[in-house]
């Protein structure tokens, strides 16, 4: 089975986490964690600040890994680094790939459909907590 090396960026706003809800592909509808694949020569924090440029035209201050996800989708294995984040101050959020974004509460992170690697990412920042 083919693995896919995507990073994930669990930005923080005080008590609240941003969902993005996926716009496109097999998974479309699905809440996740905003990020994206891995390129060759980039390290996971550099790919997180590239994917937030892309995908939200925010920056982004990456800080610790939370977690490393291993979970096997039906046609590949994805390995996703998580790391915490924050926005720089000023940077604005505007969605560029997906269909919506929210921010939850700590204690609601539930409220969402989250997409099954993304489950793992709620278990761990519920345990960091």
């Amino acid at each position: 089975m083919k693995t896919i090396k995507v990073v994930a960026a669990i930005i923080r706003d005080g008590d609240r986490i941003l969902a993005t809800q996926r716009g496109y592909g097999e998974y479309k509808d699905g809440w996740e964690f905003p990020g994206g694949k891995v390129e060759p020569g980039e390290t996971p924090q550099e790919a997180l600040i590239r994917e937030i440029k892309e995908e939200l035209d925010a920056d982004i201050i990456v800080g610790d890994l939370l977690t490393t996800v291993e979970y096997d989708y039906s046609t590949f294995h994805l390995s996703m680094d998580c790391f915490w984040a924050t926005l720089v101050e000023g940077s604005g959020l505007k969605l560029l790939e997906h269909e919506a974004a929210k921010w939850l509460a700590l204690d609601s992170l539930g409220g969402v459909e989250w997409l099954p690697a993304d489950v793992k990412v709620v278990e761990a920042i519920t345990k960091a907590r």
